[in-house]
This record gives structure tokens, C-alpha cells and sequence, in this order.
């Protein structure tokens, strides 16, 4: 009998990253619901929890690194390691000496303990500079705040895949789409299940599978 898989969702309290959070569990993974508020944190476990999944709170600002600490303490008391990093909150870092930024975070270590580990970055298909370059392509309204970070986000991602190039880590980017939830104001074509789907397929992926890509339904999409 296989060992059940153990996986972090970042922001997993609702909207697409509970939607993730719940697909993951439907394949039999244990999922850590990691989410600020408290409230919200235990009514997505118990919520999860009534679907038949196998899941436990995880208290997270991935803006506080103490949060960021003490979560990975939380994971490894218990589950020993980490088979599976959804990151679909937000990240951050510090300077390194000599201006070195090493790409490297507190869930490293029991992520090195899977046999299959992946990361999945949520990012979105209007961080792509290519895309949004060209003229001919429609991308809906300029967006100098949002899209940019989701940029950053894409070029954390290349440097984690350059960093863990000799490991069994996998990691990629994932476009959810135009969902609708609170984040959109409930704009937008695509249901959070819709918007969870390409993050649950990389996070499952087999190994040998791609690893420092950008991806949404339909294929990879260009940086």
C-alpha cells in the first residue's frame, strides 16, 4: 500500500486555492490548509473535512517569516515532510549577503524528503511579457500593479527551477484563468474548480515531468 502524499496549499481558505486544496485531497492526498485567519482557516478544514478530506489547519502569512517558520514546524510535527507546495498566496524574501538572493524557503527541507516533490506557483496568463507585448493579442485592461508581480512571480519560479535543477523538485507556474470569486468580484467565465484544475495537474505530475514552465489548459504559455 502506497503512503498517502502530503500537500500545503497557501491561501487554501477559499476561492481557487480551496478548490485546489479540495482536488488534492479527491486524488487521497492529506492537504494543509494554510490561511491567515483563523475563522476562515478551520471552517475550510471542516468543510474539507465533511467532503471526505484528509485535512489540517496550517496558520500562514507568507508576509511574516516567523508565520513561514513556524508553519513548517507545524507540517514536519505533522507529517514528517512535504510531497507537495502549492504556493497560491503571495511570496516574499530578503537580501541575502553580497546581494545574493538564494531561492530557497522554510518548506525546502521536508519537500527534499518526498520521493516525488512538486511546487506549484498560481500565476496568471497576464504576467506574460510576451503576451502582453503584443499588440494583437487582447489581455483585457493594463494592470501595473497585478500583472507585474505575477512577472515577478514567474521569474522566482525560473530561479527556484534553476536552483533545484540536481534534485527530484519540480516546480512550474500555473494560469488559473478569469475566475470568479471575491479576488475578481465574482467576475469572470471560470469557476474556482476550473481555476484549480492546471495547479492540481502540476502538482501531480509523474516524475520526469516538465519542471521551470508556465502552463494553463490549453498548453504552456510563452514568458
Amino acid at each position: 500500500m502506497s503512503e498517502t502524499k502530503i500537500a500545503l496549499v497557501t491561501g487554501a481558505n477559499k476561492g481557487i486555492g480551496y478548490e485546489i486544496a479540495a482536488g488534492l485531497g479527491v486524488l487521497g492526498y492529506r492537504v494543509g490548509v494554510g490561511a491567515r485567519d483563523e475563522v476562515r482557516r478551520e471552517s475550510a478544514v471542516e468543510k474539507l473535512r465533511a467532503a471526505g478530506v484528509d485535512a489540517f489547519g496550517v496558520p500562514l502569512d507568507v508576509t511574516a517569516d516567523l508565520s513561514v517558520t513556524d508553519a513548517a514546524e507545524l507540517v514536519e510535527r505533522q507529517a514528517g515532510r512535504l510531497d507537495v507546495l502549492v504556493n497560491n498566496a503571495g511570496i516574499s524574501g530578503e537580501m541575502g549577503p553580497g546581494w545574493i538572493q538564494d531561492p530557497t524557503n522554510a518548506m525546502l527541507p521536508l519537500l527534499r524528503r518526498s520521493t516525488s516533490p512538486r511546487i506549484v506557483n498560481v500565476s496568471s496568463s497576464v504576467a506574460s511579457l510576451t503576451r502582453q507585448a503584443d499588440p494583437d493579442i487582447e489581455i483585457g485592461p493594463v494592470m501595473a500593479a497585478y500583472s507585474p508581480s505575477k512577472s515577478f512571480l514567474n521569474a522566482v519560479t525560473v530561479q527556484y527551477a534553476r536552483q533545484l535543477a540536481d534534485t527530484d523538485i519540480l516546480i512550474n507556474a500555473a494560469c488559473p484563468g478569469l475566475v470568479a470569486t471575491d479576488f475578481t468580484g465574482f467576475q469572470g467565465p471560470r469557476t474556482p474548480e476550473q481555476g484549480a484544475a492546471t495547479a492540481i495537474r502540476l502538482a501531480t505530475l509523474p516524475d520526469g515531468g516538465p519542471t521551470g514552465s508556465f502552463f494553463e489548459d490549453d498548453g504552456v504559455i510563452p514568458w
